[in-house]
């Protein structure tokens, strides 16, 4: 019998030896696969619709995947006339006792450094120590799911001596003054101070970003210098254009000036946060209220994304919006963060809370009454919301959502708390 003759990996397993069930919940815990090559040949449409759904991942924007309807033996008639890829998935039917001899004429033309990982229905412990002996990188047993996949490629590809990578947040408004860039400059300040966290704050909007006078900051340098000069972008680089706002937070800033058009290139901001994930554990975005390539490409690649509107219809129905072409763009991931902000606004009518969440089918995650003094005299003085009083209820709130956003905390508990104490405030009035 010919064997794939290269180094296996590790990953799922059956019977005694458990494959890592990673669910499609739990997809926060898979990080990005690296620049990869796979061949998936599938014999069933839910296995090839399992697979074209997971091309679709932001986890795979680096794979180049191709999808192919088939057997193992038209895997190796493809492979017979072409290099084979990084990775050939297969899925099959065929009996244990006969798997090996199918593979044979796979194994001839394979690649050496070529790894494979078999999609089988027989749970058979002896079948999976014949096949792993034989040099296949993994076998699984079906049914299984995106997180199954993406958690055993990552097993294969990438080093587990490597540094994790750190987790980024998005947040965004849902319309112009919805206070987004104030929620999300407090929550990055709240994770480095609560948790002794290095983040850095990335202000991407150029030509209007607030982050430098939040923090009352004037740097000559911040992000601009690395989207126009994304060839000298590496750590010491990074380093340089960094303004220092507290012992664990750090700022990109915006430069703030009109003096030249902002036409950002769609994948503009990409090796920023490739790099910002690579220097802190946490990078938090302050993306501007447009509808761009660039805007769709960020948050698209974000690990969580907060959506600040106040109650009002036209934020109804950006959110809504907004709701639903992230659920597109990111069908795997769950759906964003709502943070309501500027409630009870005296003599402005406004969407009732119960009403605005149930329109869009979420519960809020923060909500946040309107104090017109608190901020005004932190947005002032060029501090954050704690500092000036930590005792207020929107620094409770603010230190919640800085749980809730870390994972140090449930989404149940940070919205009893949240929208229990608030409505009761509101209830006062």
């Amino acid at each position: 019998m010919t064997t794939f003759d290269y180094k296996i990996g590790s990953g799922g397993r059956p019977d005694d030896m458990a494959l890592d069930t990673t669910r499609p919940g739990d997809l926060d815990t898979v990080r990005p696969l690296p620049r990869i090559s796979i061949h998936a040949f599938c014999e069933s449409d839910g296995v090839q619709s399992l697979f074209d759904t997971l091309g679709k991942d932001r986890r795979m924007a680096k794979v180049t995947l191709r999808v192919n309807k088939g057997t193992i033996a038209a895997a190796a008639a493809m492979f017979a006339q072409m290099p084979t890829p990084n990775l050939i998935v297969l899925e099959t039917t065929v009996e244990p006792r006969n798997l090996l001899s199918e593979l044979a004429p796979l194994a001839e033309v394979c690649d050496a450094s070529t790894k494979v990982i078999i999609i089988g229905k027989h749970n058979d412990i002896r079948l999976y120590r014949e096949l792993i002996r034989n040099g296949i990188s993994e076998y699984m047993v079906g049914p299984v799911s995106i997180a199954d996949i993406l958690q055993v490629v990552s097993n294969i590809f990438v080093d587990p001596e490597t540094e994790p990578l750190g987790r980024s947040i998005a947040f965004i408004g849902a319309k112009g003054g919805s206070g987004s860039s104030t929620i999300a400059h407090n929550c990055a300040w709240g994770i480095s101070s609560l948790f002794s966290t290095a983040v850095i704050l990335a202000d991407l909007d150029l030509p209007y970003g607030t982050a430098n006078i939040d923090f009352d900051q004037d740097p000559t340098q911040g992000i601009a210098e690395a989207v126009y000069s994304p060839e000298r972008l590496d750590e010491v680089f990074l380093d340089r254009l960094l303004a220092r706002c507290s012992d664990h937070l750090s700022m990109l800033a915006a430069p703030s000036m009109l003096d030249r058009a902002y036409d950002i290139e769609p994948q503009a901001f990409t090796p920023i946060m490739e790099i910002l994930q690579r220097a802190a554990p946490i990078a938090v975005l302050d993306v501007p209220h447009v509808w761009s390539e660039w805007t769709r490409r960020v948050l698209s690649e974000a690990d969580e994304i907060v959506i600040t509107a106040t109650p009002d219809l036209a934020n109804l129905r950006n959110a809504k919006n907004l709701f639903d072409s992230l659920k597109r763009l990111r069908e795997n991931d769950k759906p964003p963060h709502l943070v309501l902000n500027q409630v009870g606004v005296p003599k402005r009518p406004e969407i009732a809370v119960e009403d605005f969440c149930k329109s869009l089918e979420v519960e809020p995650a923060a909500i946040l009454p309107f104090d017109a003094a608190l901020f005004g005299n932190a947005a002032n003085s060029g501090r954050m919301i704690a500092e000036v009083d930590k005792k207020a209820p929107a620094a409770e709130t603010f230190s919640q959502l800085a749980h809730l956003l870390t994972g140090r905390a449930t989404n149940k508990k940070i919205r009893r708390a949240g929208l229990g104490k608030v409505l009761g405030m509101l209830a006062r009035k």
